[in-house]
């Protein structure tokens, strides 16, 4: 019995694993044994395994990475890979600490995805008033719905938003003409007991639930007709986009937006490129 079929046995017998787990560390594992074979140009044998140093294993991941396989893929591979090490360490006394020095591979987080001014614009068409005025403001102000939801009646009278983000951190935020004009539509047909009173109320009277928010706006994204990616944070990503887009600086949107990182904001230029590239290959007659 070879020293996978062995663990692979341990791993029924003794943890109980499902089929479709052990089937899946039993093609992990026996992909990295194939890749360490040829590379090394035999079979791997428990002297060989224990001396495979940091850059073999980088070699092994660089290969899959070649081969097509995401991340995520790499990441759990690598899982595997540990898992049949830690075996061998605990039965075989096979250890190999230069694994340890490996780091797991991780996806690139996904850009934001904003939507075109149009269908930004479209958001704030919707037919019920308390909605239009809360997606004008996303919008507008570029907020996060719990800030959104978070404001009292008495911001609605502001020229100025002083908003508390993530972390208690508060920023100022301006208000736009727009904005001002769609909350107080908003509150001209439900007028507010006292400024303190929350700015946004659900059918039974209390702070707008952001669930029930998300809800509204995939309601009117379908009647009219808007992407599957209308929701209440792309909103947020599309004003930082078009303000940038608009020739904004990202230390300036870095403020509006409370990031704490400039890192963070910097995301925003990787979109505006994305904009120009897409705008290139279709207009460009050799594009």
């Amino acid at each position: 019995m070879t020293e996978l079929e062995a663990w692979l046995t341990w791993l029924r017998a003794e943890r109980r694993a499902s089929p479709a787990t052990v089937e899946s560390y039993a093609g992990s594992v026996g992909d990295f044994l194939r890749f360490v074979a040829g590379h090394l140009g035999a079979e791997p044998d428990r002297v060989a395994l224990a001396s495979l140093t940091a850059a073999d294993f980088r070699a092994w991941l660089a290969h899959a990475a070649a081969s097509g396989r995401g991340a995520a893929t790499r990441a759990r591979q690598l899982a595997a890979v540990r898992g049949f090490f830690r075996f061998l360490a605990r039965r075989h006394g096979v250890a190999n600490e230069q694994l340890r020095l490996v780091s797991t591979p991780r996806a690139k987080k996904p850009l934001p995805r904003a939507l075109t001014p149009p269908d930004a614009e479209g958001t704030t068409e919707a037919d019920a008033i308390r909605d239009a005025a809360l997606f004008t403001l996303l919008y507008g102000c570029g907020l996060r719905i719990s800030e959104a939801l978070s404001l009292d009646v008495r911001a609605a009278s502001s020229d100025v938003l002083r908003v508390t983000g993530k972390g208690s951190k508060e920023r100022l935020v301006p208000v736009l003409p727009a904005v001002r004009a769609a909350l107080a539509a908003w509150l001209a047909v439900h007028p507010a007991p006292a400024p303190d009173a929350p700015l946004f109320v659900g059918a039974r009277g209390g702070r707008l639930n952001p669930g029930v928010a998300q809800r509204a706006l995939r309601a009117h994204r379908r009647l009219a007709g808007l992407p599957e990616h209308a929701t209440p944070h792309a909103l947020r990503h599309s004003f930082a986009t078009h303000l940038l887009a608009g020739g904004a600086d990202l230390r300036s949107i870095q403020e509006l937006l409370g990031h704490a990182s400039l890192s963070t904001t910097q995301r925003y230029t990787a979109v505006d490129e994305a904009a120009l590239l897409d705008v290139w290959q279709k207009t460009h007659p050799r594009g």
